[in-house]
């Protein structure tokens, strides 16, 4: 695999989950602050329509998009995520914080070297579709692995006409066709529909803030 400048690896001490060659590993990234439904909605889809294997929830040191002010740490978020996930199917991990680089790109790439016998498959709501492009090497992320963009309330439009999405657009795999995504050569992506959950971290603690000055 051709891996960009910044990511060229010597020894990392960090320690994934385990994989299996062969295996089909759908991979969804987040702050998890704090976990809900919707977290296990959108891996219960991928699992189903990719036909996974697991679903591993990569719990991010922090979000480089978003403020950390707001996060709790990250062994508070851990312990909340174990707590609250039920399906053996759904791995938690961070092994992200053991990364030299905090970046999507890189822990990608990483997982890749890794792992080369396993299907990856980058998984995304369709909210982050619409800033896709301002990740760090969103193009290289693209290059790397297959993606699953699972649709969210209120997004599906915004998701499919904006930049990334339309950039890529010929590199779409039809809905019908989605069990093909994660042995499909990069850059390959679907775009996932069903049952559409309202919940978001944000929400939950701009709630749990309002209740807390009641």
């Amino acid at each position: 695999m051709r891996v960009s400048a910044p990511y060229r690896f010597g020894r990392i001490a960090a320690r994934p989950p385990l994989a299996l060659a062969g295996q089909r590993i759908g991979l969804l990234g987040g702050s998890f602050n704090p976990p809900h439904a919707g977290h296990v909605q959108i891996s219960e889809i991928a699992l189903k329509r990719l036909g996974l294997d697991r679903v591993w929830w990569i719990a991010t040191p922090g979000n480089v998009l978003k403020d950390p002010s707001k996060h709790a740490s990250l062994d508070e978020r851990l312990r909340k995520v174990r707590t609250f996930v039920q399906d053996p199917r759904i791995v938690v991990t961070a092994f992200e914080a053991e990364m030299p680089s905090r970046y999507t790109a890189a822990t990608l790439a990483f997982l890749r070297r890794r792992y080369p016998g396993v299907r990856f498959v980058w998984l995304m709501g369709a909210d982050c579709l619409v800033e896709f492009d301002r990740w760090k090497h969103w193009r290289e992320i693209l290059r790397t692995m297959p993606v699953a963009v699972i649709d969210r309330p209120g997004w599906h439009f915004k998701a499919l006409a904006g930049h990334a999405g339309g950039v890529h657009a010929r590199f779409r795999i039809p809905e019908t066709r989605a069990r093909r995504v994660p042995n499909a050569r990069p850059p390959a992506w679907t775009f996932l529909t069903g049952p559409l959950s309202p919940l978001s971290s944000t929400a939950i603690r701009a709630k749990a803030a309002r209740e807390a000055k009641m």
